[in-house]
């Protein structure tokens, strides 16, 4: 009997969640604009502003791109600004091929293409996009004016591949958000996916929430967190082109780890002509609670190109 209440629990709240959540969507205009390329459908958002192309990327998992990036790009107003949401993010489709550098950067430079945004553009990224900035720098060197990353994560060598148990993982966590545990745990703790700070509207946070609660745990953030790993190992020996600007803000929450960051990156670009390190106290989202300063430094670094 207890089994038998417990899947009925189950599935009255996995109806009711999946009630809500049509509704929700129902109700809420999708930002930005969905892109056709050869795997999917990929969901972009354009400041329309005109300036020097930037093109931002999001850490791993962020539910919402756009939105988590909004005050960084009210800040940079005098650019045009370019979230690409890939494969797993935002509105773009939540399922995709292995989450590998090589195939997340084909879709993105298939996506850039057709914007017909200007080359070189400048890339922009938070935490795992270090790795993807990397190689597309590598892979596409001509069409990259700079690079700049927001506590960017450095390769290192890290574990094999993905394996089965990170897939049952990746189930288990989906199941969390279609029966609805996310949206409750969210509905009691509101902040575990609102962001710190005061530069975001009430709208943007409860947009976040909501977009939490429809996307976590998709097939392609788990297939993406699964090939970490394999994505860092796959970047040993690989460097940026010795010419190419390189601008990085890290993290400085006063913990040992910022000097440990800033010599991983030291390491990293030691063969750029023209890179800039500055840390930033804060949190790993930076962009949360420094885009003014962050901003201010973006414009004088590539003003002096």
């Amino acid at each position: 009997m207890a089994v038998l209440a417990a899947v009925g629990l189950g599935l009255a709240s996995t109806g009711a969640n999946l009630l809500l959540e049509r509704q929700e969507r129902a109700s809420i205009t999708p930002y930005g604009e969905r892109i056709e390329i050869s795997d999917g459908t990929v969901n972009v958002f354009r400041n329309g502003h005109p300036g020097q192309p930037i093109v931002l990327l999001s850490g791993l998992g962020t539910a919402a791109p756009a939105l988590d990036f909004a005050p960084l790009i009210r800040e940079l107003g005098d650019y045009n600004v370019t979230v690409v949401e890939g494969f797993g993010y935002g509105y773009s489709d939540m399922s995709a091929s292995e989450r590998s550098n090589k195939n997340i950067n084909t879709e993105l430079h298939e996506v850039l293409g057709k914007l017909n945004i200007t080359q070189p553009y400048v890339l922009a990224g938070h935490s795992i996009a270090g790795f993807y900035m990397l190689d597309y720098a590598h892979r596409y060197p001509a069409e990259v004016a700079a690079v700049i990353g927001i506590d960017a994560t450095v390769p290192k060598a890290m574990g094999g591949p993905a394996g089965a148990e990170s897939g049952i993982l990746g189930v288990a966590a989906r199941m969390l958000s279609v029966t609805g545990v996310v949206r409750d745990v969210l509905a009691v703790a509101p902040g575990l996916a609102e962001p710190d700070g005061d530069a975001y509207t009430p709208q943007e946070r409860e947009r976040m929430r909501l977009m939490m609660s429809w996307n976590f745990g998709n097939q392609a953030v788990a297939d993406e967190t699964a090939r970490t790993g394999n994505n860092a190992s796959d970047l040993r020996g690989i460097s940026y082109p010795d010419g190419l600007p390189v601008l990085a803000f890290v993290a400085d929450d006063g913990s040992p780890e910022t000097a440990g960051k800033a010599a991983a990156l030291e390491n990293l670009l030691q063969n750029v002509k023209r890179h800039e390190i500055v840390p930033l106290a804060g949190g790993h989202y930076l962009h949360w609670t420094q885009s003014r300063a962050m901003a201010e430094a973006i414009r004088k670094f590539l003003a002096t190109q």
